[in-house]
């Protein structure tokens, strides 16, 4: 619809829809829909969200009477022999009936009032006409349900049983991803026009079909109309969604021909692993071009994903249904296929870690790597032979230091909290397995390769070294962001604390120091189970300690060195607590020089993880003194104090690249897994076979558990404080002190005090061998008992919730939503040299067209806080600008590919760094 005469046309046949009530079913009008628009932006730029809203409200025989028809069309057109063919059964038709339907449902999903009618115009039995129409010109189409017939049916009008309006579009939409001519090239050997073949090479298949723009634009169109129709989730609760679920999830999910789920599997997992965007090494190619494949790649895995993370709802009268595609992704065992999964996953997510230009905002970092993130979660915890794959490999270690990065680089960035959350489930997902724990005492080696944000100064540990110093990190530097996960970053420590060997100095300080401030009154009681934290820190460094007592003297030594901590919290009052409270807050107001210090910020209870809104304490104690601070020993007592400047990464500078707009949680944006503490190895292997393998059931049976916050504020008390304070497990570090302490070494020209400079004390030369010798010393009865009889090895998981659920689902639609909302417009006619070498993104339907847009979603909140500013490669200013006009020129004249931003006057203005590029697009965050 080049002409402005068409467009018109078209414009006032939309209106017609709410001027006009009842339009006959066979009026030629229906037609325009179809016939009329020639570009996806055609569709979304003339049919308003006004005009829909409209015609749903005041027209909704109209609404329905539009959706029959192009419904009835696309099947027709799929079931015809010559389709695609430009005359008798036009692709351009087929395209229409998919955009009108994917511009209209979402305000159809939105309107609360409509759910009883959407149910059973979608979802019930209908009938269908036998009689086929001689007349090309007649509209026929399924017969509406809601409408009685009072005169009687002819003989050669005779109706028949068929299915819902919406199994028959899914039906159809999914042998349109696999329609020969339309989707798939042309295959000499196909028995029929729907032939079930995978797309790319790699798992289930090992030769590509051939392709094209036009083949790969039709996918995506598809693509988009089923994650459409799976965009129901959107307008629902987070509480409600995993329980009731999605009626269109539900109907693929469970499709059990195993043919079509495979080829479906195979094709969205293949085209998003086997697509490398790393060859283009211009700076800033990222910010200006487009890839034309990168759009299939995103739609692709973001529906498998949604397929792959949906726990299928139980009706309560026969087996728990199975949802297919994380059935046959649990059942894939081919070492070659398990490789092919690494490899694609490790490309993506290593890209921002590679950067060796030193030109300002050059880090690549791909559009999905979030959804990588979580394709990578979700396999390893549905697949138990690809977690030891890459568990027993050195994968694992390159996973390990990716997912630090990214939880590091983003710690504090609220658009991002979702996926640092997801980054440390996915490392106590890994730490379960004995072997994990083991296999992190290797050596770092090529500190000196990693970004600066992870790097740490003069480091000379193993991988468990570094994975501790991170997580304390994360825990002190993280401004409070990630207290939803403190629970999940002690996991982790005790998850490999039996295993760890030889830890250095630092590490061993920095578990200490964390000892010293969860410890501290100040947190202990701020919050109602703020004291879990500190018994999980516990029992990690007791495990170590009983499980690897002669590997770790540093360890030994920082715990003997921190006794008056050990000592004083055992004889710990609530009188005494508070006390300490009051100098700490009298001694932070004299303090001149106060300076940054690393705080644990920590005012919400354990077991409000998984509650929607967090507890504010009510009590007198101030939750923000400085936890640091070692108040319960004594003054004498701060040797386990290290250099932060020698120990801790590097502090990445604020984020350059804020979101104009981002996506929060609306309820719970903490509702994280909840943990389940001290399962044993032998506990373990008696648990289900889909517990231990962190395979959430099909079911959701088990999943009304959500833990709800208590009203009202918290106020410690002596009873309290003896609910738990004697299950504190102590007696392993108090046993260790009062047998050990007399006996330490004396310094032998090493400083064991703290220095000036406050870096750590150092251990005296004979303190591996006192402590390589206890064990064998018949005079310490206690100690060798404790390490002749250590505590079963433990292992902490993780169990979903509905809340939790909830959470991980609204993470997913949020990334979804926001690659959605940054439409990439198609080039100007101004540009016309630049605009024939990208076909136009918009036209092709290849690129984000805001589905969603401006549509009221209930599972997030959308916000326009956090505008970005500043200077940026599109609006330089000062000094730069120069340098970015030249830039920017220089690039657009090379045949990259597909432009991402807008051409207008010959020049490229690409969206900002904090949009569609990756940056900030995993936006559930607190509100």
């Amino acid at each position: 619809m080049g002409a402005s005469e068409s467009k018109l046309v078209f414009k006032k046949g939309i209106f017609r829809l709410s001027e006009e009530q009842a339009i006959p079913a066979n009026d030629p009008y229906w037609t325009g829909f179809w016939e009329l628009p020639e570009s996806v932006e055609d569709v979304f730029s003339l049919f308003s969200p006004n005009d829909i809203r409209r015609t749903r409200d005041v027209s909704l025989d109209n609404l329905e009477t539009l959706i029959l028809a192009v419904v009835s069309r696309l099947t027709i057109l799929k079931n015809h022999p010559s389709f695609p063919n430009t005359e008798l059964a036009p692709e351009r038709d087929a395209l229409n009936c998919i955009r009108v339907l994917t511009r209209i449902l979402p305000f159809v999903y939105e309107a609360d009032h409509l759910s009883e009618w959407e149910e059973k115009f979608f979802w019930e039995p209908r009938q269908r006409q036998t009689r086929r129409s001689r007349d090309t010109g007649e509209i026929l189409f399924d017969k509406d349900q809601t409408q009685e017939t009072t005169a009687p049916v002819p003989d050669n009008e005779k109706h028949e049983e068929a299915k819902p309006l919406a199994e028959e579009l899914l039906d159809t939409l999914v042998d349109l991803l696999f329609y020969i001519g339309f989707t798939l090239p042309i295959l000499p050997d196909a028995k029929s026009r729907v032939s079930y073949a995978i797309w790319q090479s790699g798992v289930g298949c090992k030769q590509s079909l051939s392709t094209n723009k036009d083949l790969e634009s039709n996918r995506c169109e598809v693509l988009r109309l089923i994650l459409t129709m799976m965009s129901k989730s959107m307008y629902m609760s987070s509480g409600l969604l995993p329980v009731q679920g999605v009626r269109t999830i539900t109907y693929l999910a469970t499709c059990a021909e195993k043919q079509i789920v495979l080829s479906v599997l195979c094709s969205l997992l293949n085209t998003a692993i086997k697509h490398n965007a790393t060859s283009w090494r211009i700076p800033y190619d990222h910010m200006v071009w487009k890839d034309s494949r990168q759009s299939l790649v995103v739609y692709s895995l973001q529906m498998l994903l949604v397929l792959l993370l949906y726990p299928v709802p139980e009706d309560g009268t026969g087996p728990a249904p199975k949802n297919y595609y994380r059935h046959f992704l649990g059942r894939l065992h081919r070492p070659e296929d398990f490789q092919f999964l690494a490899d694609g996953m490790m490309r993506v997510l290593s890209q921002p870690m590679q950067t060796t230009s030193y030109l300002p905002g050059t880090q690549r970092q791909s559009k999905w790597t979030p959804e990588v993130i979580m394709l990578f979660w979700e396999t390893l915890q549905c697949n138990k032979r690809f977690r030891a794959f890459i568990i027993e490999s050195t994968r694992m270690h390159d996973f390990v230091v990716t997912m630090l990065f990214y939880a590091t680089e983003h710690k504090t960035d609220l658009a991002w909290q979702g996926v640092v959350r997801m980054c440390v489930f996915v490392l106590q997902t890994m730490s379960v397995e004995p072997s994990f724990g083991k296999n992190m005492n290797k050596k770092f080696e090529a500190q000196e390769t990693l970004p600066p944000s992870i790097r740490l100064s003069s480091f000379r540990g193993s991988y468990a070294d570094f994975l501790i110093i991170s997580i304390h990190t994360l825990i002190t530097t993280s401004k409070g962001r990630l207290d939803a996960v403190y629970p999940a970053l002690l996991a982790i420590i005790g998850n490999i604390a039996a295993y760890v060997r030889n830890l250095s100095l630092t590490t061993s300080t920095k578990l200490l120091q964390l000892f010293a401030t969860m410890s501290s009154p100040s947190f202990l009681l701020a919050n109602e189970t703020n004291h879990t934290l500190l018994q999980s820190l516990l029992e990690a460094i007791n495990s170590i300690i009983e499980h690897q007592y002669r590997s770790n003297p540093d360890l030994v030594y920082v715990v003997l060195r921190s006794r008056r901590r050990t000592e004083a919290l055992r004889a710990l009052t609530l009188d005494g607590g508070q006390q300490e409270v009051e100098r700490a807050l009298r001694r932070r107001k004299e303090s001149v020089d106060t300076g940054p210090s690393e705080r644990l910020s920590r005012t919400s209870t354990a077991d409000n993880l998984s509650s929607p809104k967090r507890r504010n304490t009510g009590h007198s104690v101030n939750s923000s003194v400085d936890d640091n601070t070692f108040t319960i020993g004594g003054d004498d007592d701060d040797d386990s104090e290290a250099d932060a400047d020698q120990t801790a990464p590097a502090q990445s500078s604020p984020s350059r690249h804020s979101r104009a707009t981002s996506v929060a949680s609306s309820s719970a944006e903490d509702a994280v897994p909840v943990q389940l503490r001290g399962v044993s190895e032998k506990a373990r292997g008696k648990m289900p076979a889909g517990l231990q393998s962190f395979s959430r059931q099909s079911s959701t049976t088990s999943l009304g558990r959500g833990l709800v916050a208590q009203p009202g504020g918290f106020m410690p008390t002596p009873g309290w404080i003896d609910s738990w304070l004697p299950e504190l497990p102590l007696h392993t570090l108090l046993t260790l002190i009062k047998v050990l302490a007399p006996r330490l070494p004396s310094p032998s020209g090493h400083n064991t005090e703290v220095s000036d400079n406050g870096s750590p004390p150092q251990a005296n030369s004979g303190m591996k061998d006192f402590v390589a010798s206890l064990p064998e010393s018949a005079d310490l009865p206690p100690i060798s008992a404790i390490l002749s009889a250590p505590s079963p090895i433990r292992v902490h998981l993780f169990e979903w919730s509905a809340l939790s659920l909830g959470w991980y689902t609204s993470v997913l639609w949020s990334l979804i939503y926001t690659a959605e909302m940054h439409i990439a417009p198609a080039p100007s006619s101004t540009a016309s040299t630049i605009s024939n070498t990208v076909t136009g993104s918009a036209s092709m339907g290849i690129g984000p067209i805001g589905v969603w847009n401006g549509t009221q979603v209930k599972l997030f909140q959308v916000s326009t806080e956090g505008k970005r500013e500043g200077p940026s490669l599109s609006a330089p200013r000062g000094a730069v600008d120069a340098v970015g006009t030249r830039l920017v020129d220089g690039v657009k004249g090379l045949n990259l590919g597909g432009l991402v931003g807008r051409v207008t006057g010959g020049t490229v203005s690409p969206p900002t760094l904090g949009n569609s590029e990756g940056q900030g697009r995993a936006s559930v965050r607190e509100v």
